[in-house]
């Protein structure tokens, strides 16, 4: 029988709700209500009430079982407005014809044929690294995913445009790090900050309708996922895609292909250059397995550290950090009424570092991952790429893509991070780092 009570929560402000504790620190506010208040919490999305699922259970509810009744949230489609109606923000009969369709540009034949641009490309970085050089490690990590999703996705190179689009993408992520930008602020409003978005997305426009506009001129095929999307027929009508459809599905691949990689990788080398014992047995690794030579996707299979690093990087500093669903009629979750309308908020970073699930959470600790725990776990106790019929589709291709990354430039170069540039957390719609992050490379 449905229970009618509230859970738990902290005490909000008046009409303010628990904003202001929000956009100082989401990460301690989201953890500190799970810890104190339990499974499911209570808290305030400014005048308007929310809860924070924070149990395997309730999560697989919200995107499995109850999966129909649950929907991305309007607060997270206009924070992701720059992607337009693309897989990340459509919903029903639309979502689910254009996965289908996008879909055969991520089977694992296809993917694996993508491993050698993505080493090509990263000896093309490290190349120009001088040894002894401080550099910005989480930028390098950017211009290098963006450069491997647009070669790889496109079959274009956009080194010559690569600056002006992390220009365009540090600002569509400054806008999003403040919630009262993404959740409560019209966007006709002309405040600097909207203005500033708005320059944004056209600035990316312009790019990806340019490739657009020169693929559709040359007719040319060349087996990429651009091509596949302005081919692309549905099986039940015929129909292609608008140039605006291919846009929103080129530009949301486009950036959660790069972005979420990019910052994985970034925080594997903020975690590796504080613990020397993880990073000389992943050298012990790669020298056993590859030697001098490059790796490529077959060694995969002989580099399962390289891999759980990879797993435990993402498991401390998931790149995406948190989600958020809205019920579409009022349901029961945990024994609580939850009101049709209501934002249901799931926080991978507090739940990845739950002692129920992980022994020594805050511990960075890449052998835990050994022996198949990610077989042992409930399924939402670690998901850094979210769950359900909704998954990242594009899994396959960034857990290559990072452990191959991290195998080609940990074999040449030791990462040391400087202490005089502090790191500071930017938890937008992905966990960056604000401020960059600044590391000697030292040649081996």
């Amino acid at each position: 029988m449905p229970a009618v009570h509230l859970p738990p929560g902290p005490k909000a402000h008046f009409l303010v709700g628990h904003l202001p504790e929000i956009n100082r620190d989401p990460l301690k506010f989201f953890s500190q209500c799970a810890r104190e208040y339990g499974d499911l919490v209570r808290w305030q999305f400014g005048p308007f009430p929310a809860f924070l699922a924070n149990h395997p259970d309730l999560i697989e509810q919200v995107l499995v079982t109850q999966y129909p009744n649950f929907v991305k949230s309007s607060v997270y489609r206009r924070g992701l407005r720059v992607v337009g109606n693309g897989l990340l923000t459509s919903e029903g009969d639309f979502w689910q014809r254009q996965r289908r369709l996008v879909q055969p540009a991520f089977h694992q034949e296809r993917i694996f044929a993508y491993g050698k641009v993505m080493v090509d490309y990263t000896e093309q970085l490290i190349d120009q690294w001088p040894d002894g050089e401080i550099r910005d490690i989480h930028q390098d990590m950017m211009l290098l995913t963006e450069e491997i999703v647009s070669k790889t996705l496109f079959d274009v190179d956009i080194k010559d445009e690569a600056e002006g689009v992390q220009a365009a993408l540090n600002a569509v992520m400054d806008f999003n790090a403040n919630l009262a930008n993404q959740y409560f602020l019209p966007g006709w409003m002309p405040t600097p900050s909207n203005l500033r978005y708005q320059r944004a997305i056209k600035q990316l426009d312009a790019i990806v309708y340019r490739i657009i506009n020169e693929r559709r001129a040359s007719g040319k095929d060349t087996g990429d996922l651009l091509s596949l999307l302005l081919q692309v027929r549905d099986e039940s009508d015929g129909t292609g895609m608008s140039d605006r459809q291919v846009r929103d599905e080129a530009m949301t691949l486009f950036l959660a292909g790069h972005e979420t990689t990019a910052n994985a990788m970034t925080w594997t080398w903020f975690l590796l250059a504080q613990h020397p014992e993880v990073e000389a047995k992943l050298q012990e690794e790669l020298k056993t397995v590859l030697g001098d030579r490059a790796p490529t996707v077959a060694d995969l299979r002989q580099l399962p550290y390289t891999e759980r690093v990879v797993l435990e990087s993402m498991r401390l500093y998931p790149p995406v950090w948190g989600m958020s669903r809205r019920a579409v009629e009022d349901c029961v979750l945990g024994g609580y009424e939850v009101k049709a309308g209501t934002t249901v908020f799931i926080n991978q970073w507090a739940m990845h570092r739950d002692p129920r699930f992980f022994e020594n959470p805050e511990v960075f600790h890449p052998d835990r991952w050994a022996d198949n725990l990610i077989k042992k776990l409930p399924t939402f106790a670690y998901f850094p790429f979210g769950g359900g019929s909704r998954i990242c589709i594009g899994k396959a291709f960034a857990m290559m893509e990072a452990s191959l990354l991290l195998a080609a430039i940990a074999q040449k170069f030791r990462l040391t991070l400087q202490q005089e540039y502090p790191v500071v957390l930017q938890p937008s719609l992905t966990l960056r780092p604000k401020h960059g992050m600044k590391m000697l490379v030292t040649q081996r």
